[in-house]
């Protein structure tokens, strides 16, 4: 097949499909990373933006994951961050670390990393995407089942036997992050009794939708559809009722003044941007890493984890519709669309699996699409007021229903056999109960550690 003939009209189309289908994540992704959901839709465009302008596929699309928001949270510690000190300054911090991870994505490019990460290790890459999926669903379901989310949640923890124990944990492990956040999801999901009734029906009906909509819907209707109907359902009755969860909140206006203008003003891109060199000089990320050496090798690590995500895309995509890709123009991708996260305050991006899915269903045919979707996004962000009453319920119900699944029924994890199963277990626990970036570090190390009692050759990819 190779690469679709170019066809504007069906790329204006298909950007246009994804703007409207994204909507919800980009918000639900953003809380996830802990920032308000707002800025999910005020940052989305001027990254896609940028990956849309270096790309070398016509089909894949970037942006805050799932896995990234995790990463990101994780690494910086976030909620005691915000608590330390307030959401706008962990914007900052959350920016300075996109920076940090896109200049080590570059350098990575320069320095053949392209070619090595095809070689990391099927278990490591099985069990990690387990542990980061485990992450993901435990952060998102506090917000279906609680009133105020995760806060009310931790009330409640506070006040039971279970707070002595993770008092203890944090005392003696404290990069075991992971297990508490595991073990909070367990006491709340084990006491029905404290949920909230309306948050928790909106939730788990949410839920169904998106997982089962597919079957109830006309096939002519676009992939996503079923997400913007939760949405638009959920933030209906908010609308109308006195609905008694948290929601996204009023959306800021933008300031007219802000952006870039072309042409003696005629054409305006109406972006916010950071201040770099304060992102560099006084922001406290190198403080928060403890040293200049471990945030550097957790840049990297991270950036080297976003690769394995656009390398399976891209992959895939030339697998099945015979389109070739560049390694080291991806890499320079992803670190020109952090560059871009880190000047609007953005969470660090990377290559969508679903989104990029969805692009190549809805006709896309050039990278023109990505822009199309991300100039919508820039310019409508002055209508997106109408997300205000949505409920965090309903989004929460978007992100669960993406992993519930997988985490349920891990069948990638089941398949392996030997070592390999022995690997992608502990890599997968080691994720959920630490963070991402140790749980792939440590994933690697005990593969490495293993290698002598391996007798059989490494298992291929499917």
């Amino acid at each position: 097949m190779g690469y679709p003939k170019f066809e504007p009209i069906r790329d204006v189309i298909a950007g246009t499909i994804m703007a409207a289908t994204s909507v919800p994540q980009l918000i639900a992704y953003s809380e996830t990373v802990g920032v308000a959901g707002y800025r999910g839709l005020a940052t989305a465009g001027p990254t896609l933006l940028a990956w849309g302008l270096s790309t070398g596929s016509p089909y894949m699309n970037s942006g805050v994951t799932s896995i990234t928001a995790l990463m990101c949270k994780t690494d910086l510690d976030g909620e005691s961050y915000v608590a330390e000190n307030s959401e706008e300054e962990y914007v900052k911090l959350v920016a300075a670390y996109s920076l940090y991870i896109g200049i080590a994505s570059m350098l990575l490019a320069v320095v053949g990393f392209g070619k090595l990460a095809k070689s990391v290790p099927k278990p490591v890459k099985t069990g990690f995407k387990w542990g980061c999926s485990i992450g993901v669903l435990v952060g998102a379901v506090p917000n279906g089942l609680f009133a105020k989310g995760s806060k009310e949640l931790k009330s409640h923890v506070a006040a039971s036997y279970l707070s002595e124990i993770l008092k203890s944990i944090k005392e003696n492990f404290p990069a075991a992050t992971g297990i508490n956040t595991v073990l909070t999801f367990f006491y709340g999901v084990s006491r029905p009794e404290l949920w909230s009734i309306i948050p928790t029906i909106i939730f788990i009906s949410g839920t169904f939708f998106v997982m089962k909509g597919k079957s109830f819907l006309p096939k002519a209707f676009p992939p996503g559809t079923e997400v913007i109907i939760v949405t638009a359902a959920a933030t209906i009755f908010s609308m109308n009722y006195d609905y008694p969860g948290g929601v996204v909140g009023e959306i800021p206006a933008t300031d007219p003044d802000a952006g870039f203008s072309f042409l003696n003003g005629t054409i305006k891109i109406p972006i916010e941007i950071l201040d770099l060199k304060e992102l560099v000089t006084e922001v406290p990320i190198v403080e928060r890493f403890g040293s200049w050496l471990m945030l550097i090798i957790s840049a990297t690590l991270f950036a080297g984890v976003n690769f394995l995500s656009i390398m399976g895309i891209a992959s895939g995509f030339e697998a099945d519709d015979n389109i070739p890709w560049s390694a080291p123009r991806e890499l320079i991708a992803q670190g020109i669309s952090n560059i871009a996260a880190a000047a609007v305050g953005s969470a660090p991006v990377s290559g969508s699996m679903s989104r990029s899915l969805v692009s190549r269903m809805a006709g896309t045919t050039s990278q023109m699409a990505c822009l199309v979707t991300a100039m919508i996004w820039i310019y409508l962000l002055p209508y997106m007021g109408i997300m205000t009453p949505t409920p965090k319920a309903a989004l929460s119900s978007i992100i669960v229903s993406a992993v519930v699944k997988s985490v349920c029924i891990p069948k990638d994890l089941v398949k392996l056999k030997g070592m390999d199963a022995l690997i992608g277990w502990f890599t997968g626990i080691l994720t959920a109960f630490t963070s991402p970036t140790i749980g792939f570090g440590g994933g690697l190390i005990f593969y490495t550690a293993l290698l002598p009692f391996t007798s059989k050759p490494k298992q291929k990819e499917e």
